[in-house]
C-alpha cells in the first residue's frame, strides 16, 4: 500500500480502516450521544453510511415539516446542530475517530436545513439529495478545511452544514433557470 499511495501516512491508512467498521449496536446504546450522532442506528450501515443517514433525515423531515411552524423548525434545526456539536464529539472520541464513517447526524441536520428551502417536489428533493451528497464527498473549500483541520464536533458539523449552503445555492440557480 506504501508504494501506491506515498503520500498517505501510515495514520491515514489506519484512519481509513478504522472508518470501514460500524460500531456494535451495543456502543449505539450505550449513551445517548452515540445514538443521536450515528442517527439512531442509520449510521450503523456497512455500506455508505452517510447516504444511509442521507436517506433517513429525508424520511423524517416529512413530519417534521407537518409539526412545526417555519420559525419552529428553524429553532429545532439550531437546536439540533447545536446538540449533534456535542454529540458528535462525545461519539467520536469514544471511538477515538473524530469524523467516524458511522456519524451521521451531521448529514442528517444540514440536509433538514437543504430540504426546508427546497421545493416539496419529489423530483426537486431528489436533486437536492444528489446535490448534498456531492457536496459533502467532494467537499469544496471552506468544507475541506473544517473537514481536515478543525478537528472536534464543531469541524465535522461545520462541513455538512457548508455543503448544505452549495446544495441551496445550486437549487436557487436551478429553480431561477427552470421555473
Amino acid at each position: 500500500m506504501g508504494n501506491l499511495c506515498p503520500r498517505l501516512k501510515k495514520d491515514t491508512i489506519i484512519l481509513l480502516k478504522t472508518r470501514l467498521k460500524p460500531p456494535s449496536l451495543r456502543f449505539l446504546l450505550s449513551h445517548p450521544a452515540h445514538l443521536v450522532a450515528c442517527g439512531f442506528g442509520s449510521g450503523l450501515s456497512p455500506f455508505a453510511p452517510g447516504t444511509a443517514g442521507t436517506l433517513f433525515a429525508w424520511a423524517l423531515f416529512p413530519i417534521l415539516r407537518e409539526w412545526t411552524s417555519d420559525f419552529e423548525l428553524l429553532a429545532i434545526l439550531l437546536a439540533c446542530f447545536i446538540g449533534g456539536v456535542l454529540a458528535v464529539h462525545k461519539t467520536g472520541a469514544d471511538l477515538g475517530v473524530v469524523d467516524h464513517g458511522s456519524i451521521v447526524w451531521d448529514e442528517i441536520v444540514p440536509f433538514w436545513l437543504v430540504l426546508v428551502f427546497c421545493p416539496a417536489n419529489v423530483l426537486w428533493q431528489t436533486a437536492a439529495f444528489l446535490l448534498f451528497r456531492f457536496f459533502d464527498i467532494v467537499k469544496p473549500q471552506p468544507a475541506r478545511y473544517f473537514d481536515e483541520q478543525v478537528k472536534n464536533g464543531f469541524g465535522v458539523m461545520c462541513d455538512d452544514l457548508i455543503a448544505a449552503g452549495y446544495t441551496v445555492l445550486v437549487l436557487a440557480l436551478l429553480k431561477f433557470l427552470f421555473q
